[in-house]
């Protein structure tokens, strides 16, 4: 039934649906008057739906590879009604996504450690925090390192986590060395035979080459506890600032392991393409998104799911 099973598929489905909408709305805005009384695809329809997926910020490079592909089966195929335009960008969107992991990995590892980055404002404690209740509600032990030490807020609001879902925190208060942060919780996590320890960064310190550094640091104090740790560094990302986060993917890629992405604050934006092109410039799968301020509202990522609720139903026309 899978980790997260006890969130139930309807609800899911309906949240993701409501997360989607504005972005949903402003690609069928875009195509909607190129597709009213035609009866097969044409250049206009493509250059519409191009133009849509560029101001949904798919990015400029994945939204030409997905109507390039378009494109040529139109050509290949001679006719490609409008009917059959949805399934054809479903299949193309849902390719360019990279699949994420075929079972939960932190089923499999013991304790599980994940080490979060992203920069100041992206929901990233937030994030955290939700996570903690996830797994907690998935029948894990975790435990939360407070390794933002930079921010007293960061602390605060894990310290209400904690207690809302259960979790274990770590802490050392404000101005801590974060490596001890993350040495002591580890040692924690060990001691108490934790299954998931999820560990909050700083997104900023005073120039961007020490955060870099700072997390560098982090990392390998971690390994002195458990060698393979962290297994997961995850990136967070606000996906109502578009180009922007991006950029912050450019760079902390560039910096550190980074090898899954949690993109959150969708429900707010008509911007939700930027999990396409940051997942397809990346080459990183989505873990979870946010579609929503509820705990239950960050989900763990499902493609299909994902693609299904962007197109749905964005091809009925009124007449």
């Amino acid at each position: 039934m899978g980790l997260f099973s006890f969130l139930k598929a309807s609800d899911k489905k309906q949240t993701l649906q409501s997360g989607l909408a504005k972005t949903r709305q402003s690609l069928l805005e875009k195509v909607r008057h190129a597709i009213l009384g035609k009866s097969s695809v044409d250049d206009e329809v493509l250059d519409r739906l191009e133009e849509g997926f560029i101001q949904a910020d798919v990015g400029v490079d994945t939204t030409l590879k997905i109507i390039d592909k378009l494109r040529a089966r139109v050509a290949r195929e001679k006719y490609v009604g409008i009917e059959e335009l949805t399934a054809l960008l479903k299949e193309e969107v849902i390719s360019l996504l990279p699949l994420p992991p075929e079972n939960a990995p932190e089923e499999y590892r013991k304790p599980y450690v994940i080490l979060v980055v992203g920069v100041n404002g992206v929901g990233k404690t937030t994030t955290v925090g939700k996570l903690a209740w996830l797994y907690g509600q998935a029948g894990k032990k975790v435990i939360l390192g407070a390794a933002d030490t930079f921010r007293a807020a960061a602390v605060d609001q894990l310290k209400i986590w904690s207690e809302r879902s259960g979790a274990y925190l770590v802490q050392k208060g404000m101005g801590a060395d974060p490596a001890s942060v993350a040495f002591d919780t580890l040692n924690a996590a060990k001691a108490r035979q934790a299954d998931i320890v999820i560990i909050d960064t700083a997104g900023r310190l005073h120039n961007k080459k020490h955060l870099m550094d700072e997390l560098t640091k982090v990392r390998n104090v971690m390994k002195k506890v458990i060698p393979d740790a962290p297994h997961e560094v995850m990136l967070i990302l606000d996906g109502s600032t578009g180009q922007n986060a991006f950029e912050q993917a450019r760079q902390f890629t560039a910096a550190t392991q980074v090898n899954s992405l949690t993109i959150t604050k969708l429900d707010g934006t008509a911007k939700g393409g930027v999990v396409l092109g940051v997942a397809d410039t990346f080459k990183l799968p989505v873990r979870f998104i946010g579609v929503g301020e509820k705990p239950q509202d960050l989900q763990p990522f499902d493609r299909e799911a994902f693609v299904d609720s962007l197109f749905e139903g964005w091809l009925l026309i009124p007449n």
